[in-house]
């Protein structure tokens, strides 16, 4: 309803001269399948909102795939406007000199009004530097969620689970009912970044690479080695369900109801109104209640949207433009019905709220409520070079954890080297 009536109401401005060719500005994005079709109905309803711009938005494959295409791009001075750039390839791009422009700029140099403080806390310094100015626009934000099938915790008589401890009282019950109590899908992502934040822990050296390109990681340490002792303990008495790296694998494993409980995206919840067969529910990233400062608000993860620079002002201003539109609570309210990622801005939040929107569905609401949750000293985020690269040490130290063939000690120690060494090529490429 809010998307048509903002549309309705924006078509008056859209009549008018025609006869200038509008200004051409590109996204290249990395959302396929439903999420692809949301990104091309918002692009399709911007350049239905005026006439001086037009978007085109080209889906370059994964996040991994556009990033690379981008910087490919840049260096070849054929960039896009505007690139999806994930959470674990921000230093890369913002550490590219010259390669973005600073979001915040890019508005306040358009006469858009931006107030940092009108974006929800968890996703208001992720993308920003040490000094606090966004740098990224926040677009497909997420956070972890538990997802829990409502039969099988109630068949095996347990409560959903808000630590690990009470986790640790209900795994075996759910293992009587038949079910695998747990499975998760990003390690990296969920048991080692978010482990972090969400027992306030320091990630890394340097204001958790804020401050610095020259940092080294902090995974090395007795709270998160412990925690993947009783991640492998479950597993081998088979509370934990592990089906390798892929994403997919381990959310089919609950769909398919083998699995009681799945850690998965907020961004997830769209698709599984749609694909699970069952009535489920979402909660909060459970915890070690004896460990950090517990508990405490996630990061984000999801992509943000940078501004390339080497354009001229009118395309420029283009972006900001459309950044405007995207922000509008109306269109945010729209991506966070349709995806399940959280809306960015507070305003947005509030129309969801009025809207009775969590009135209908609650879970919808958990992601962000736990996104506001107090935060602490280690809680916006980091800005570590070559994480991508960091990221898949991590899932192969784990795959060896999970297959026996490594202890934790071993494993992390392995993943304390290789990262520490990937964040000094970093510091040698970068920090001139």
């Amino acid at each position: 309803m809010f998307r048509k009536t903002l549309m309705a109401a924006a078509a008056v401005f859209a009549i008018g001269n025609t006869a200038q060719a509008a200004t051409e500005i590109t996204w290249w994005h990395a959302m396929d399948g439903a999420l692809g079709d949301v990104v091309n109905q918002i692009t399709e309803d911007f350049n239905a909102s005026q006439d001086e711009y037009k978007l085109v938005s080209i889906n370059k494959g994964g996040y991994e795939d556009t990033m690379t295409a981008g910087i490919a791009a840049f260096r070849a001075n054929n960039q896009p406007n505007i690139i999806q750039i994930f959470d674990a390839g921000a230093a890369t791009i913002i550490n590219a000199k010259g390669a973005v422009k600073p979001v915040q700029d890019l508005l306040e140099e358009n006469d858009v009004a931006f107030n940092i403080n009108d974006y929800i806390p968890g996703v208001r310094y992720f993308y920003a530097d040490s000094d606090g100015k966004m740098i990224g626009m926040p677009f497909n934000s997420s956070t972890p969620l538990l997802y829990y099938n409502k039969e099988a915790l109630a068949k095996a008589g347990v409560d959903v689970p808000k630590t690990w401890q009470e986790f640790e009282a209900a795994a075996p019950k759910l293992k009587e009912a038949g079910y695998t109590a747990l499975a998760q899908s990003h390690s990296p992502w969920i048991f080692f970044e978010n482990f972090m934040s969400r027992h306030n822990l320091q990630m890394a050296t340097g204001n958790n690479g804020y401050d610095s390109t020259d940092v080294e990681i902090l995974y090395n340490n007795d709270a998160l080695k412990d925690h993947w002792q009783h991640v492998k303990d479950w597993k081998d008495a088979g509370y934990y369900g592990y089906y390798g790296r892929a994403w997919g694998a381990n959310q089919d494993a609950f769909v398919q109801q083998q699995v009681a409980m799945w850690i998965g995206s907020s961004g997830s919840f769209g698709g599984l109104r749609k694909s699970a067969q069952f009535d489920f529910g979402t909660s909060t990233l459970p915890y070690w209640e004896n460990v950090g400062d517990a508990p405490k608000s996630t990061f984000i993860g999801g992509a943000a949207l940078f501004a390339f620079s080497g354009h001229d002002a009118e395309q420029d201003a283009g972006v900001a433009e459309f950044f405007k539109f995207l922000t509008k609570p109306e269109t945010q309210y729209y991506w966070h019905k349709e995806t399940g990622y959280v809306p960015i801005t507070n305003a947005a939040y509030d129309l969801a709220k009025s809207d009775g929107y969590y009135n209908e569905s609650p879970d919808a609401e958990v992601g962000i409520i736990q996104l506001s949750e107090e935060g602490g000293e280690w809680t916006k985020g980091y800005r570590l070079g070559f994480y991508v690269q960091i990221r898949e040490v991590i899932y192969r130290e784990v795959d060896k954890i999970m297959n026996g063939e490594e202890t934790v000690d071993a494993a992390f120690a392995t993943i304390e080297e290789e990262a520490n060494g990937l964040l000094d090529r970093f510091n040698d490429t970068y920090s001139n």
